[in-house]
């Protein structure tokens, strides 16, 4: 039977184990801030709506200020005829500038099925 040693290349071997889990922690580390990065840089408008606007209002709005630079709205979910369908109108505003934001804006408030709209970003959920 042979022993191995423990010292190789002149590293004692507690100190080898030690050196391989802080590089696996390291990499560990980094890929979940990449992940933690990417959510960073989310930024909605949220689009909420009068009592009564029905589905088909929303709908409208939905498309219109879609046009909007830079502005892409949520996917439409999968059950339209649910009394919940639409009960806010979600746009991805991340590469959109102030001043798209501005015309999305501008967009909303020609119509007055809608009650408001609220900026947020991915620092804003949860709270």
């Amino acid at each position: 039977m042979r022993v191995l040693p423990d010292v190789v290349g002149g590293m004692p071997r507690a100190r080898r184990l030690l050196v391989a889990g802080t590089a696996v922690a390291v990499v560990a580390a980094l890929a979940g801030c990449s992940q933690f990065d990417a959510a960073l840089g989310q930024r909605q408008a949220v689009v909420t709506f009068n009592p009564g606007t029905t589905v088909a209002q929303r709908m409208a709005v939905r498309a219109a200020c879609a046009k909007t630079p830079n502005v892409t709205p949520q996917p439409l979910p999968s059950d339209m005829n649910s009394p919940y369908a639409l009960q806010q109108v979600i746009y991805q505003i991340n590469q959109a500038s102030n001043a798209d934001v501005a015309l999305l804006e501008k967009c909303l408030a020609k119509f007055p099925s809608v009650a408001g709209v609220t900026l947020q970003d991915s620092a804003d959920e949860g709270n």
